[in-house]
């Protein structure tokens, strides 16, 4: 059965992201503060991220971060600050991890992820 109009809660969704987002996979991430963490970064757009981990970093966290873009020529660097985390528990259907805000990625970068996201959505 073929549906004409997408679900509401989709829109809804979309209406309340200040960016566009795709999924991105980041096999690790690198700290200057000599921590390396993996995960799977679900989400990216121009304003941050949220990356599954089951140890993720401390609520207000700010820390050094970089990561290559699947692209595989274009490495992100920037401090970031832990918005939100959601602990493993074993009977919850979402993923545990953190959503973390870029703070000082530059102009040319948050292009560069726009395009990005763009091509891969």
């Amino acid at each position: 059965m073929k549906r004409d109009k997408e679900p509401d809660f989709v829109h809804l969704r979309e209406d309340r992201r200040k960016h566009l987002r795709s999924q991105l996979i980041v096999l690790r991430v690198h700290s200057k503060d000599k921590k390396t963490f993996f995960g799977y970064g679900k989400t990216l757009g121009q304003g941050g991220m949220f990356i599954t981990t089951v140890n993720p970093r401390k609520l207000g966290d700010e820390f050094e971060i970089s990561f290559m873009l699947p692209d595989e020529t274009t490495e992100v660097k920037c401090r970031c600050r832990v918005m939100w985390t959601r602990q493993y528990v074993s009977a919850s259907e979402f993923e545990p991890g953190m959503g973390i805000q870029f703070l000082n990625l530059d102009d040319k970068m948050k292009n560069k992820i726009e395009e990005w996201v763009k091509k891969s959505s």
